[in-house]
């Protein structure tokens, strides 16, 4: 394990700079219309929620949201949520506001997507995830038995035809087995992809999994995949009850680390470890999970261009998020959402 850690770290370097950073993804819902994969957390929640219409984020809380990650240096993983939440119009609106706050096209991860709709993204998307969980066809049919791979599949292909990047999620704690690596290589070979992000299974009561994969388990997946595709991203998922992980998956390879609550967390003693290891890691942590920069907040709300009641009301949800990081952080609690 030591030997194929080190062949990763070496493979890394030889295409990327000594450099790390935060990949926050942004939520727009906790409700999801499939609602039925076996490890998902909103497979608990789905039958609790009785106006679907209601459960999901307020604009003005996504665009807050966007704007502390953009001034924090944060880079946007990509914007997601529950599928068939909102109307492809409405969709459409969300995108284009959170690609004005960063100034910059985003990535997203919203499920399935025909050509004409995702063309209609193109001024302001520049990549598009799909949430695989896992390559091997009988395991997953177990896991995500209403999320079938092929529609996934066929947007990868369709987007990379548009001219997107790409990329696809997958959760390692499943049920996997090395064996299915050559799998996941043939994925990422026959999809041409850009980017992929690993996530560690976080245990959610309700459902079958009771136990997070060991570090070396996590690693090893990360490991085998940068030596094989050593220009490809990687976004390497963690969450506050395992950042000790942290060091360990970017020597391993991962370019950045994702699914971490940087908010609720921001300069507790889990971001100072993940900063820490970083540096630890012999990389250099590209903006910041403790300090908060000087920022004119009011004239940074006033430069977007949108109307003034929007702005208002994003301006009163910054200021309870801005709060939230303000406050001294004295416990480790985690949380469902990055």
């Amino acid at each position: 394990m030591q030997n194929l850690i080190k062949q990763a770290n070496k493979a890394f370097l030889s295409e990327f700079k000594p450099e790390t950073c935060f990949g926050r993804c942004i939520f727009l819902s906790w409700y999801c219309d499939v609602g039925t994969c076996k490890f998902c957390f909103r497979s608990t929640i789905k039958h609790k929620i009785r106006y679907a219409k209601n459960a999901k984020r307020t604009l003005e809380s996504v665009l807050a949201d966007a704007l502390i990650s953009k001034k924090m240096g944060w880079r946007l993983e990509f914007l997601t949520g529950g599928y068939r939440i909102f109307s492809p119009d409405e969709m459409l609106d969300i995108i284009k506001k959170v690609s004005e706050v960063y100034g910059e096209k985003i990535w997203i991860n919203l499920g399935t997507m025909d050509k004409d709709r995702l063309a209609k993204l193109n001024p302001y998307v520049q990549g598009v995830c799909a949430s695989i969980e896992t390559v091997e066809p009988g395991l997953h049919s177990k896991i995500c038995p209403d999320k079938p791979i092929a529609p996934y599949s066929e947007m990868l292909k369709q987007a990379k035809e548009l001219g997107f990047k790409t990329s696809i999620t997958i959760v390692i704690g499943l049920g996997e087995k090395k064996e299915d690596f050559p799998l996941l290589e043939k994925f990422i070979s026959e999809h041409k992809l850009d980017r992929i992000t690993f996530y560690a299974l976080k245990p959610v009561r309700g459902t079958e999994y009771t136990a997070s994969p060991e570090p070396e388990q996590y690693a090893w997946w990360i490991a085998k995949t940068r030596i094989r595709f050593p220009k490809l991203e990687i976004m390497s998922g963690l969450t506050p009850k395992k950042v000790e992980y942290a060091e360990l998956l970017l020597i391993a390879g991962a370019n950045a680390i994702t699914k971490f609550p940087a908010i609720k967390q921001f300069n507790s003693l889990n971001a100072k470890s993940i900063e820490k290891q970083a540096a630890a890691a012999g990389r250099k942590f590209l903006g910041s999970l403790t300090e908060m920069p000087r920022i004119d907040w009011d004239k940074e709300i006033e430069n977007l261009p949108f109307d003034k009641e929007l702005k208002r009301r994003i301006k009163a949800k910054l200021e309870q998020q801005l709060e939230t990081m303000r406050k001294t952080k004295k416990t480790t609690a985690d949380d469902e959402f990055c």
